[in-house]
């Protein structure tokens, strides 16, 4: 696949055992929803090297030291729908003030086209940081949808979070939106008819929340 400068593709032992086991077609619903969790929270580390701090003035035991944090209300969330929830946990595990945006996509089922359905976001969501989260990257339609819908929002900052990824995906993001780093678990071989990933895990969705 050819290489994006705005594409990284993560290459840690823990996330690659995590997802052996969210593979599997015998992962219970309750611990799937957990890995998703656990991925994302590993994920949300990895990306956030660049993140800007402020300094802060703290009274330690001893004495009075300059140090660093995120500053406030900096950081929003934007899963979309319905998969995209499963993540929501495991950002704020590391961010957990940050405010949370959705935006609902369906796909059209013959063309396997995305069309928006929904879209809310926090007040000021332009000024933030702001993840956008979708366990799967499979043709890219519905991720270069949801930037779009931001950056017409008036978001300047985004970064997009993915578990899994098909190149075809990543392509498509990555050609569409070159300023927006695209973070990802593990690439995978590719698509079927369907427009799903292979090997993949199936549906994201359906495997969080029992619909299947």
């Amino acid at each position: 696949m050819e290489q994006y400068k705005n594409v990284f593709i993560f290459d840690h032992p823990l996330i690659k055992h995590k997802i052996s086991i969210l593979r599997d077609k015998n992962t219970s619903m309750k611990e799937f929803r957990e890995l998703i969790e656990e991925i994302t929270t590993i994920m949300t580390y990895e990306s956030m090297s660049d993140v800007e701090l402020v300094p802060v003035q703290v009274e330690t035991p001893l004495e009075v030291t300059t140090q660093y944090r995120v500053a406030e209300d900096s950081i929003a969330i934007v899963p979309i729908l319905r998969a995209g929830l499963g993540m929501v946990n495991g950002v704020h595990r590391v961010f957990p003030t940050a405010k949370v945006g959705h935006i609902g996509m369906y796909r059209d089922e013959e063309t396997l086209e995305p069309h928006e359905y929904y879209c809310k976001l926090p007040e000021g969501i332009e000024n933030k940081t702001v993840f956008l989260i979708d366990p799967m990257l499979a043709t890219g339609g519905s991720a270069c949808d949801a930037l779009n819908a931001l950056k017409k929002r008036g978001c300047k900052k985004i970064k997009l979070m993915s578990i899994i990824a098909a190149p075809q995906g990543i392509k498509a993001v990555a050609e569409a939106h070159p300023d927006v780093p695209v973070y990802v678990s593990t690439l995978d071989r590719g698509l079927n008819e369907q427009g799903y990933i292979l090997p993949g895990l199936g549906d994201a969705g359906d495997r969080l929340y029992g619909t299947k």
